[in-house]
């Protein structure tokens, strides 16, 4: 069971994530699921345009995607099984996928969007989210980095804030994401469903024309864009070289908005904040496709940790997943548990691809 829904309807592509009790994390037989209908609909003339939504225990809508499946990261890194590594090739060949579709690929982004919800909806031609919407990058939480293409779109962020969403994993709330150019548009949960309907719910109209329809509608009930989280202070905290000189700036600063973001960062993986901000800083001058190559590699030794011969139960991914959800004591064992004493011989080996070129998972990618 692939645990999407989909359809064909009056022209349009629709997918619903399907596996509520999860609020829609993605497993790997659901990025297959969604790969493969969306490379048959690209090559379908009576598709002329996607759209997708998540569900919650009770229908349609409620909740997006929660990320990916990160108790099976934890399951699957401790047996050493080789479809964690397939899960995280498929999933970015979706991300690209969804950035370069040549089809309108609207998303609609009610309730939690978070991480691998992040990268099925950042691609999209039209993101809208509701006063529901919960939107982050939270991957530094459990000791991993933002990927599915994190390090591609939150560079585009005003100013410093893609680092800041980035290292933090500061959760937006509605009509906060369209301050950080992650949506679109926003709108009230109450009205989801017509818009939905609306894609489909005319045929004398063309797509294009109830694409446009829909575009009109929303802007005049659209909600009101909510800056008040883009503190100031972003830009001048946030654009050091490396983590500890951000937290030197946040402790200088020692505002109330600088002293809470210092609590987080220090509850943060030391290495994994090293390992985030370079892969920020890098993505800000890459394309998507090189960009993901970097995150397939950084990944790869984020499980497999050879440099600091340590893997499985040992790597920061994994003790942050087991102290998050595992067994939910939130105390992760960091190593190192000092920002100071992360090394560039810690760092700089995560940024070298394990394969030859041509034998990387995503050589393939343009």
């Amino acid at each position: 069971m692939s645990n999407i829904i989909t359809d064909v309807i009056a022209g349009v592509g629709q997918i619903t994530l399907d596996r509520p009790a999860a609020l829609n994390a993605l497993n790997l037989d659901m990025v297959r699921a969604m790969n493969k209908v969306l490379t048959e609909w690209h090559e379908d003339p009576a598709v002329e345009a996607v759209a997708v939504r998540g569900s919650n225990r009770n229908g349609p809508f409620g909740a997006f995607c929660a990320g990916g499946d990160i108790r099976f990261f934890y399951t699957a890194s401790i047996a050493n099984d080789p479809d964690l590594e397939a899960f995280f090739t498929e999933e970015y060949r979706l991300n690209h996928l969804i950035f370069n579709y040549s089809k309108p690929y609207i998303a609609f982004m009610d309730g939690i969007v978070m991480g691998g919800g992040m990268g099925i909806s950042q691609g999209a031609s039209l993101r809208i989210v509701t006063e529901r919407t919960k939107i982050a990058m939270p991957e530094t939480n459990i000791g991993l980095f933002p990927d599915v293409g994190g390090g591609y779109f939150l560079p585009k962020c005003p100013g410093y804030s893609g680092e800041y969403l980035g290292l933090t994993g500061k959760v937006l709330v509605g009509t906060q994401a369209l301050a950080a150019d992650l949506a679109d548009r926003a709108i009230n949960s109450d009205n989801l469903e017509d818009y939905w309907d609306s894609l489909t719910n005319n045929e004398m109209m063309t797509v294009d024309q109830r694409i446009s329809r829909l575009h009109s509608v929303i802007d005049s009930a659209k909600l009101k864009e909510d800056d008040s989280w883009l503190s100031p202070e972003i830009d001048g905290t946030f654009n050091f070289d490396t983590p500890a000189e951000i937290m030197e700036a946040l402790e200088n600063s020692g505002s109330p908005w600088a002293m809470e973001t210092l609590q987080v960062l220090e509850k943060r993986s030391p290495l994994m904040l090293h390992v985030s901000l370079r892969q920020i800083r890098l993505g800000r001058h890459m394309t998507l496709a090189d960009e993901l190559r970097l995150e397939r590699t950084l990944v790869q030794h984020c499980f497999y940790m050879h440099h600091l011969k340590r893997t499985g139960a040992q790597t920061e991914t994994v003790e942050g997943i087991r102290a998050l959800v595992i067994d939910k004591d939130h105390s992760p064992a960091w190593n190192p548990t000092c920002i100071e004493d992360v090394s560039s011989e810690m760092v700089d080996p995560f940024f070298v691809s394990p394969w030859a070129e041509p034998d990387h998972p995503l050589a393939d990618l343009n």
